[in-house]
């Protein structure tokens, strides 16, 4: 009872229901005011056009005949008495006088006024509609013209077929009642299935689909439902995948650091190996660090809506970021060569341009070897950070974006990269509308390509 299906197809009954009885009563109403009114209405015409042809005194045998004679051309009953009181003798029933014009009526008459007649005859057994006109002349009543037609309900036209048209009307509720059925179960099976299949993704079973056989609503409902838990199922993935990497990546410094911590603890290290084992955990150390603050920025990038984008003077930026660097860039006995327009100018984040800027430089710094030159120069609103490195294999190029991907896992575990700085600078850039690219040769090195719009007056 409680089902949707149930009391849309209890409401589609009761509407067709509602619809032939309205039907049946509508159809009563057109007969008894268009069809019954119709006839009385020509019924007063042909008496008045009759009573124009009277022209006083007593009635004639040949105006009778006259009259009579309509009766050849029309199918509503005329005739015409001398004598009220003779209405009898002329109507094919056996009736007494008083049964079809009364005393009230015949008053009118005399009167010079017409009488109109609706409604069950006794006599007649039936209904019956009249129309009676007089003919006076001097105030004395001559005759009267009498006009009827014997009226029929609709009832009574169907009777003889009465139990026909009632299994008519009952074959064809219960065709309606079938197809009704059918098609609700039609529309709302797939609605069934999918509310089947919300329930199994609450429960966790993201690769959950609804089949899609239609191309109505509902079929895009199942579609836009399937996309949805594609992308579910995706976003699910992903999450498994980042923090099975972020999971590993802290076991190993965590193991280190454990490990030697413990061999300390139990007095298992020699003095020999003290500073190297110290040097051990300070990096591991340092390597969490780092990796917990490239989470944090990814945590921060996802979160941010909007940037502020202001003038930013690049050359500076640069200098900035090459002074933040100064300690690796000693230790490798690094050198810059900077060709970078002074009066370059974009629409950029400061704050997101310098983090861009970083996140590069110290990987151009980490991969070069020590004496090596790393070159930064402009070309209109595109920056390129050239390094003397290893370089990169095109297959590599394409995903080295990507969250925790290194081309050489051991070496980049070995010199503190997290595999998350590219990631973030693509991320940031593209917040900014730039765009980032990369070109490179194994064995001569890697170029960055970063480019952002250019600063214009219509920024102002």
């Amino acid at each position: 009872m409680k089902k949707l299906s149930f009391k849309i197809w209890m409401l589609l009954l009761a509407f067709i229901t509602i619809t032939i009885v309205f039907l049946v009563i509508f159809s009563n109403f057109l007969y008894e005011e268009l069809y019954v009114q119709h006839t009385e209405t020509s019924m007063k015409e042909v008496a008045k056009n009759i009573q124009r042809t009277y022209s006083g005194g007593v009635v004639t045998d040949d105006f009778i005949k006259q009259t009579e004679a309509y009766n050849r051309f029309s199918n509503i009953e005329v005739f015409t008495v001398r004598n009220p009181r003779e209405l009898s003798a002329c109507i094919p029933f056996d009736i007494d006088y008083d049964s079809l014009i009364g005393a009230d009526e015949r008053a009118k008459l005399i009167a010079g006024n017409p009488v109109t007649k609706r409604g069950f005859e006794s006599r007649f057994d039936r209904e019956v509609v009249s129309v009676i006109y007089p003919l006076v002349d001097e105030n004395r009543l001559e005759g009267i013209i009498y006009l009827y037609v014997p009226l029929t309900k609709i009832t009574e036209l169907a009777s003889n077929d009465i139990f026909f048209l009632i299994g008519i009307v009952s074959l064809l509720l219960i065709a309606m009642a079938f197809i009704s059925l059918k098609s609700l179960q039609r529309v709302l099976t797939p609605l069934a299935k999918l509310k089947e299949a919300a329930i199994s993704m609450a429960n966790g079973n993201y690769d959950t689909r609804v089949e899609v056989k239609s191309q109505d609503e509902v079929g895009e409902l199942a579609q836009t439902f399937n996309q949805m838990a594609a992308s579910i199922q995706e976003e699910d993935e992903k999450k498994q995948d980042f923090l099975s990497i972020v999971s590993h990546e802290l076991r190993t410094p965590i193991s280190y650091i454990k490990g030697y911590g413990e061999a300390f603890e139990q007095n298992l290290v020699s003095e020999e190996q003290k500073e190297e084992i110290y040097h051990l955990i300070v990096r591991e150390a340092n390597r969490m660090q780092k990796l917990t603050n490239d989470l944090l920025t990814v945590s921060r990038t996802e979160g941010i809506e909007s940037v502020e984008i202001s003038p930013l003077i690049v050359a500076e930026s640069i200098r900035e970021v090459i002074h933040l660097e100064r300690s690796n860039i000693q230790g490798k006995k690094l050198k810059f060569s900077i060709d970078v327009d002074e009066e370059l100018i974009l629409a950029a984040d400061e704050q997101m341009t310098k983090r861009i800027l970083i996140n590069i430089m110290e990987n151009a710094i980490r991969y070069s070897p020590v004496g090596a030159t790393i070159f930064i120069a402009n070309s209109n609103n595109t920056i390129t950070i050239k390094d003397e490195g290893c370089g990169i294999e095109a297959e590599h190029l394409t995903h080295i974006t990507e969250r925790f991907y290194r081309v050489n896992k051991a070496r980049s575990r070995s010199d503190g990269g997290t595999g998350l700085g590219l990631s973030i600078a693509s991320q940031l850039i593209s917040m900014q509308k730039g765009k980032l690219a990369f070109t490179s040769e194994v064995g001569k090195g890697t170029t960055v390509h970063i480019t952002l719009p250019i600063w214009e007056d219509s920024f102002i």
